[in-house]
């Protein structure tokens, strides 16, 4: 089984991989952020949340201590995240595309040419930035009531208060990062040149093809 990689695209295909997979599981994890209430750790995502207040007996405020993501769209707490939901998670989704594309390439022989390998890097630049763009955008909504509460009522836009940002942030950012400078960079070389013998057979496959196709539907 012959790669349509070279030795810098199987190393390319591999932190492909790695990258794909720390951004789109810091993606879905609820630990971008920490902090407390009611004595209680809390911490989010753009869309998930780990412990969570309810009514309890007597209208008092209890802590549910487990995790989940937010009922609807809309009940994210402010639009700033809603937003970093819908970009981040189309850059996690082509970064794994791009990854998936790139460990076939590994087995598969003229699947990747040098010309496709240069446009899968160019959309994993695009992913990486769509990612980057996501974390820019999350540090717009620490100042929505649900996380001021978790963060001494002194949160404020990009003013993290009592809180403090999670490893799940890092990790996005650092596998977006990685993405667009790294990856892209390999990309360049990841690919084989087709070889000009590999060329003409190609067309002389395509030309004969044809020829019986169209000797096929001239005969009566």
């Amino acid at each position: 089984m012959r790669s349509s990689l070279t030795l810098v695209g199987t190393l390319w295909a591999f932190l492909s991989l790695v990258t794909a997979v720390a951004s789109s599981t810091s993606y879905f994890l609820p630990y971008w952020l920490f902090g407390s209430q009611l004595g209680k750790p809390v911490s989010f995502s753009t869309f998930r949340r780990c412990n969570y207040p309810v009514r309890g007996e007597g209208h008092s405020l209890i802590m549910v201590e487990e995790c989940g993501r937010y009922a609807s769209f809309s009940a994210i707490p402010s639009l700033a995240w809603q937003m970093c939901t819908v970009v981040t998670g189309a850059g996690c989704a082509l970064l794994l595309l791009v990854a998936l594309a790139a460990v076939l390439g590994c087995c598969m022989e003229e699947l990747i040419s040098r010309m496709m390998g240069r446009c899968m890097g160019a959309a994993q630049f695009v992913g990486g930035l769509l990612i980057s763009s996501g974390c820019a955008l999350y540090p717009l909504g620490w100042n929505s009531p649900e996380i001021m509460q978790t963060c001494g009522n002194v949160s404020n836009q990009f003013q993290l208060g009592t809180c403090q940002l999670g490893w799940a942030y890092y990790c996005a950012g650092g596998g977006a990062a990685a993405a667009m400078l790294i990856c892209t960079w390999l990309s360049c070389f990841a690919g084989r040149n087709p070889k000009p013998v590999m060329l003409v057979e190609s067309i002389m496959r395509n030309t004969n093809s044809y020829a019986l196709e169209l000797d096929h539907c001239l005969k009566p």
